[in-house]
């Protein structure tokens, strides 16, 4: 069988970050065929190997988020470590990092050295607030740059505090942000290469010879920003109407009825009956076509004022059903719905095994090999079914030796 072609086959990526932001961004451009050479501390490596482990000495989310990328241990605090490092930017395209702004200067690895040992490297920084305004130097993780954001304001039920989502969506939203960062400053290499701007290559396949400076062109990601720029009209609204939206539960403001119902059995079903035809339909189908009919719910507006009369409705005929009958029946009135999934159920999913998004593999703890453990595929989809993961996260320092006796810079010493 011939090997599938990846989009990003040859392009080689430096990763310097730790924790979830900077590992997302390295793990989509690994996933589509990116070379991506992870940077890890000598002794710990990054932190992300401790989170969440249940068993062994590297944890399911380290080999989730780090799949696809080679291990190398480097201290970049020592000058040895700094001078390998400068040799593999010489040698790569993109350089990603996630430290607290002014930490890669410190190491003298800011951008004026990582220019001159490649003039044509991309930068790619994601921290808490950005490279520069008042509050850049500010350490930070995703937690807090939520509440920045405008995002955890309106996460929960009113009467309570704002809560968490149960994932870093901060973080991952940032990371993909970087991706795409990264995806776009690569293509306008290559744009300015085929239009001529760059006479030379050096040390890659692509060219940003004669471009303005990296200062210039670095993607800067912040975590507060990469939230803010996904809350929708949140500003626009208070800006114009004075509107300060705040939590709703399991609704969306402004949007009805459209919420999570508890199910007889235990299990719950997410229903969208808000387009005005939906609803209709949705009401003929819980036995309310009374509210269907009602001249004052033809409209979300109208619906979101009676918001709680609508879900009391519905959740009284959806505890009387398991949660099968009702996705069925309203599968067949053409209203949106689904059961609320949890692990067990996704890993059982035929939509989700169709297209390869459960993919299994054995796994090591760092005390023993996991057989047949089911992970996530990859996302986007090209071709109608999931890239295959060529492997899962590495062990620490897996590829050190591989890749400086490759590409260059000092070995490190073994006691």
């Amino acid at each position: 069988m011939t090997a599938r072609r990846l989009p990003l086959s040859g392009v080689r990526v430096l990763e310097l970050g730790n924790y979830i932001a900077a590992p997302t961004t390295g793990r989509m451009l690994a996933d589509f065929g990116a070379e991506v050479i992870k940077i890890e501390r000598p002794g710990t490596g990054d932190e992300l190997r401790n989170w969440r482990l249940k068993q062994g000495s590297t944890s399911m989310l380290y080999r989730t988020i780090n799949r696809n990328k080679k291990s190398v241990v480097l201290d970049l605090r020592s000058e040895e470590g700094r001078a390998s490092a400068l040799e593999l930017v010489r040698r790569s395209d993109i350089v990603l990092e996630n430290f607290r702004p002014g930490t890669i200067e410190k190491w003298g690895l800011g951008p004026d050295v990582l220019e001159e040992a490649n003039p044509d490297i991309i930068l790619v920084r994601i921290s808490a607030f950005g490279q520069t305004g008042p509050m850049s130097e500010r350490p930070g993780f995703a937690a807090v740059a939520e509440g920045y954001s405008g995002f955890r304001e309106l996460v929960g039920d009113p009467d309570r505090p704002p809560v968490r989502v149960g994932i870093s969506i901060g973080d991952s939203i940032a990371g993909m942000q970087a991706a795409f960062g990264a995806v776009m400053m690569l293509f306008d290499r290559q744009r300015q290469k085929i239009a001529g701007a760059a006479e030379a290559v050096t040390g890659s396949d692509h060219s940003f010879e004669g471009m303005e400076s990296l200062a210039d062109r670095t993607v800067d990601v912040a975590l507060n920003e990469a939230m803010f720029s996904v809350m929708e009209s949140l500003v626009p609204d208070y800006s114009a109407f004075g509107e300060t939206r705040t939590r709703t539960g399991g609704r969306m403001e402004g949007i009805a009825p459209s919420n999570g119902y508890l199910c007889a059995g235990g299990k719950s079903v997410v229903i969208a009956g808000n387009g005005d035809g939906i609803y209709k339909r949705l009401m003929e189908a819980v036995d309310r076509p009374d509210l269907g009919e009602d001249p004052d719910l033809q409209t979300n507006a109208g619906r979101w004022d009676r918001r709680e009369e609508l879900d009391e409705a519905i959740g009284a005929w959806c505890a009387d059903r398991e949660v099968t009958e009702v996705v069925e029946t309203l599968e067949t009135a053409g209203v949106p719905a689904g059961p609320i999934y949890t692990a067990e159920d996704l890993v059982a999913d035929e939509q989700l095994a169709a297209r390869g998004m459960i993919q299994h593999l054995d796994v090591s703890t760092g005390e023993e090999t996991l057989p047949d453990v089911a992970f996530p595929g990859i996302t986007p989809v090209i071709g109608g079914s999931s890239i295959p993961i060529d492997h899962l996260g590495p062990d620490l320092g897996e590829h050190t030796d591989e890749v400086l006796e490759q590409l260059g810079g000092q070995l490190p010493e073994r006691d």
